[in-house]
């Protein structure tokens, strides 16, 4: 029978039609058959039962505790990034947990102690929000807006451990880690006195990224940038109150001279304290030939200015820079107000006008300037992002995003000073929970000093893999931009900073023994203790002697949640470092980055030796999923299927676990009826392989009857340094995290060497030479060795189809499981000289006897090989005894019905003859050995009649079975 992988309904069909063929009579009852209960496909309600029995009877829920008690001389430690807990599970959950699922499972396999603790990340804005729904804070005590984020955070957290354990991740599922637990919160301040001792944690007054939607500072990992903002731009004047010495002798006749300035952000022009130029670009003084109006701007922008004004700009005077200074502007909506012209570096030429308004209380640059030159930092903007009555009676209380910019733009139009006004399409930060516009304003804040850390960080991020490679880049360009991280949040939500302030002047006490303190509470207590106990008991024995208690008042202030998960490494990892993070590439600025930083500013190296960052998930049309376009694919649906079969089958959790592995994680990945259709076909097309493999090891036991692979057929010896190959292939792609590589070699694997070639050339052996015949058993032990190896390499991308395998497969011991038995078990003896070489030669004579005769049986024929005396004809007769034989390896491989092995054709070749030539190199000990061989195959229609029995045509006539079948029948009886 030929068993074709491609197409496994012609599995049943073949042995039907076998049966068929050898009718009621004597021959039926005597081919050994396959035979197997193990069934080609599982469908509905049958499916899914199937899993969760398997799930139960394999031990999957004991598994993790199993493998941690047991010995092994390594370990492997993969550290589980903490999904947020404020929502289902999704397909983008699936992604990540099989991904690092695969990994674990494998690394079992080959014998390593696995070290992963399943987690989540708890605080946070979102999950605030989400549990007060529209009741929002007001007339709400910290602790119990903290009481409903808890319960909803352990709602969350039960919804997507269930589908995390129905997906089979390997855990210990009672001994998860979270973000609120006391021991977490304890391990994490520990971590903040070392940085805060260090001086790395300080605080200060300085811009910082504000989201007046949620009220609260953010950091740069919390920001999403939405490409398609529009802002109103302008380009106003700033009037030269004093010119600069330089320009003041070249062209200070010519009469008033303004400053050129565009902006994106127009409600920043009240709190403007400088303009900034370039020092070492050149700058002109331009006349307007629509209205004689002298302008400085940027000589390489004056080309682009005169056609954005629609006007001709005459060139009055050049300057350098550097020359620029001294000037001094007037402030354009604020009279009597004075700004300097100032230097500096991160002005740029690519849009505006060379000369940029600095609002220092706006803008991180700008308040770098600021620094330098000791500038006035005041915000005009309060929490909710409106107007201060710093900004003046006409702008108080206006929004600054909306009726407040308005304002500011009719202000400088009404004093003159607008010279044109336009929409910008540009790249504007979001906050990344509420989707709202953030600004920069102010603030006093807790931060991390980045700058001091970030040689160090890179020097260890370059002895950390990263997969794949072309990620590097962009996480040393997210630490380059940032020089500071603000870890302060003002919310209830989270871990509270460890700090005392001073009632009147507002100064913080805080030391380590302020902060061993309070890290001894929360370790026993919980952080819901800074709200419920009197600060007598926050402050330790020896403080208190220093102070009094009434002069001071608790922060109210609570860590950024990336600082949070970003102490995992510390509370959860037994040596404080990881083999490998896996994650989505939203974390090369956040999970990455926050756990780089705080391991190195503690103990100098980066919490993992490796990070894996795969791509999203989005629809198979290529679009990002979203509720409102429909397409978001559930993976519970995936699995158990909905309302209508038709449309949302069952197909149970190993197609979603094999879309996993199959997909290229390192780009978009996509997901919908289409792919997991393909997955289900893939998996039933291996399960009809496994099936057929079953079906011919019944009653064979490899404990008692296997063959030594010495006396094995070469053929069966040739297709274990196959198995050998791919299980070492096989080993090297999980190694990799190539999962999808895995699969490819097992498709190759499966249609390549067993399909189209093992499977159809002993067919006659397995299923007509006698049940204990060394050839047949010989065969099977060939075939347990595949099924095993199969298997097992299978069972990190699919560990129930594999349980369910090894529940039907011979020579285990009652109770025992797969993934407690360890990975492909191929040996080095399985490699024989010579043995490559003698089959693929034979192989390279078969096709060209095939190619002799296209679309014909090559059963009908019998065969002459020609081959000149040499090393090829000493390895084929290896195969084959005697001259001439119908029943030896050679005609098993040749699939004819008889073969003649000789150094000479004979002249007497009937004219129907078909001839074919060819040669084969042999490329033996390594090079050392090389010989090009020639051959001739001459293909006759055989004179034998067909079998009876076995099909072949060996027998003397048509009702005769041929003499190998008839001493099988005569021995039966």
């Amino acid at each position: 029978i030929y068993f074709l992988y491609k197409t496994p309904h012609k599995f049943k069909q073949s042995i039907r039609e076998l049966y068929s063929s050898l009718g009621a009579g004597p021959y039926r009852d005597s081919v050994l058959l396959p035979r197997t209960e193990f069934p080609m496909k599982l469908t509905g309600q049958n499916l899914i039962d199937r899993e969760v029995q398997i799930q139960q009877e394999c031990g999957f829920a004991e598994l993790y505790s199993w493998q941690r008690e047991r010995k092994a001389k390594k370990e492997y430690c993969l550290h589980d990034g903490p999904p947020y807990a404020n929502g289902d599970p999704h397909v983008g959950h699936a992604l990540n947990k099989i991904l690092k699922d695969i990994q674990n499972r494998f690394e079992m396999l080959r014998g390593k102690q696995v070290h992963y603790v399943p987690g989540w990340d708890c605080h946070g804005l979102p999950i605030e929000l989400k549990a007060l729904g529209e009741l929002g804070t007001s007339g709400l005590s910290p602790l119990q807006i903290r009481q409903k984020a808890r319960e909803f955070a352990e709602g969350a957290i039960a919804r997507q451990r269930a589908a995390f354990q129905r997906w089979g991740v390997m855990a210990d599922w009672d001994k998860c880690y979270y973000t609120f637990d006391g021991t977490y919160e304890a391990a994490q301040l520990k971590v903040f006195q070392d940085m805060h001792s260090k001086g790395l944690i300080y605080q200060d007054y300085k811009p910082v990224f504000w989201s007046p939607s949620s009220r609260t500072a953010l950091a740069e990992a919390e920001l999403e940038y939405n490409p398609q903002h529009v802002s109103k731009a302008i380009y106003a004047t700033f009037a030269l109150a004093t010119l600069p010495p330089k320009m003041a002798e070249a062209v200070g006749e010519l009469g008033s001279i303004s400053v050129l300035v565009w902006t994106t952000q127009p409600w920043t022009i009240p709190a403007n304290q400088a303009v900034c130029f370039m020092p070492n670009a050149q700058y002109s003084v331009v006349k307007r030939r629509d209205s004689s109006q002298l302008l400085l701007v940027a000589t390489e922008r004056v080309s682009s200015l005169a056609t954005l004004l629609s006007t001709e700009l005459e060139s009055v005077g050049t300057f350098t820079g550097t020359e620029l200074e001294g000037g001094v502007c007037q402030h354009p909506t604020i009279p009597r107000k004075e700004v300097p012209l100032l230097p500096a570096n991160f002005v740029t030429m690519g849009k505006g006008t060379g000369l940029v308004h600095t609002a220092p209380a706006h803008g991180m640059e700008d308040y770098s300037v600021a620094s330098h030159f000791k500038l006035s930092v005041e915000c005009i903007v309060d929490e909710e992002g409106r107007f201060t009555e710093l900004a003046g009676p006409e702008l108080q209380s206006l929004s600054v995003m909306g009726e407040g910019n308005d304002a500011v733009i009719s202000m400088l139009k009404a004093v003159g000073s607008l010279v044109k006004e336009e929409e910008c399409v540009h790249s504007y930060p979001y906050d990344w929970r509420s989707k709202e516009p953030v600004v920069i304003r102010p603030s006093k804040q807790w931060f991390i000093d980045i700058a001091s850390l970030k040689d160090k960080a890179k020097e260890v991020l370059a002895k950390v893999r990263v997969i794949p490679e072309s990620a590097r880049g962009s996480l040393l360009a997210h630490l380059d931009r940032r020089p500071y991280w603000c870890i302060s949040r003002q919310r209830s939500w989270g871990v509270p900073i460890p700090v005392f302030y001073h009632k009147e002047t507002g100064e913080p006490l805080i030391n380590k023994h302020t902060v061993s303190h309070v890290t001894q509470l929360f370790s026993e207590k919980g952080s819901d203790c800074w709200w419920e106990l009197p600060l007598e008991s926050l402050l330790p024995p020896e403080v208190l002697k220093k102070v009094k208690v009434t002069d001071y008042e608790r922060g109210d202030d609570v860590l950024d949640i990336w600082f949070d998960s970003g102490t995992s490494w510390a509370a959860v990892l037994e040596d404080s470092r990881a083999d490998v993070y896996v994650e989505g590439k939203d974390q090369i600025g956040g999970w990455f980055q926050s756990s780089l930083l705080t391991s190195v500013a503690v103990q100098k190296r980066a919490p993992y030796k490796a990070l894996m960052i795969h791509d999203f998930v989005i629809s198979e049309k290529g679009e990002k999923m979203s509720k409102s376009l429909g397409n978001v694919v559930d993976p519970d649906t995936v699995i158990h299927g909905g309302e209508d079969p038709s449309v949302s089958p069952a197909y149970g959790v190993d197609v979603l676990r094999w879309w996993v592995a199959e997909s290229n994680v390192f780009s978009e990945v996509q997901i919908g009826p289409n792919v997991l259709n393909s997955a289900r076909d893939s998996i039933n097309k291996l399960r009809n392989t496994l099936k057929f493999l079953l079906g011919n090891l019944q009653g064979f036991d490899p404990r008692t009857q296997a063959v030594d692979p010495k006396e094995m057929h070469y053929i069966d010896q040739y297709l274990l340094h196959l198995l050998r190959n791919y299980s070492m292939k096989m080993t090297d792609a999980y190694n990799d995290f190539g999962a999808g590589r895995a699969i490819r070699l097992l498709q190759a694997f499966i249609t390549r060497d067993l399909s189209k070639f093992y499977f159809s050339i002993i067919k006659d052996r397995l299923y007509c030479d006698p049940e204990d015949s060394l050839g047949r058993r010989s065969c099977q032990t060939v075939l347990e060795e595949i099924l095993d190896g199969v298997t097992r390499s299978i069972a990190p991308i699919l560990p129930h189809l594999a349980e369910e395998v090894y529940l039907h497969a011979p020579g285990h011991n009652e109770g025992e499981t797969l993934f407690r038995s360890g990975w492909i078990k191929s040996s080095p003896v399985w490699r024989r000289p010579g043995l490559e070489e003698a089959v693929e030669g034979a192989c390279a004579i078969r096709d060209s006897f095939l190619s002799s005769i296209p679309g014909r049986n090559a059963a009908e024929y019998e065969l002459t090989i020609e081959i000149e005396p040499g090393l090829l004809f000493e390895l084929i007769e290896s195969l084959q005894d005697e001259p001439t034989s119908s029943y030896s390896q050679l005609t098993e491989l040749m699939m004819s019905s008889q073969t003649t092995l000789t150094s000479a054709l004979p002249r007497d070749l009937p004219a129907d003859a078909l001839i074919s030539n060819g040669s084969f190199l042999i490329n033996l000990e390594g090079g050392v050995i090389r010989e090009d061989s020639a051959y001739q195959v001459a293909a006759v229609p055989t004179s034998m009649a067909r079998c009876p029995r076995c099909r072949r045509y060996t027998s003397s006539s048509p009702d005769c079975p041929c003499p190998r079948c008839q001493t099988i029948l005569t021995r039966a009886q």
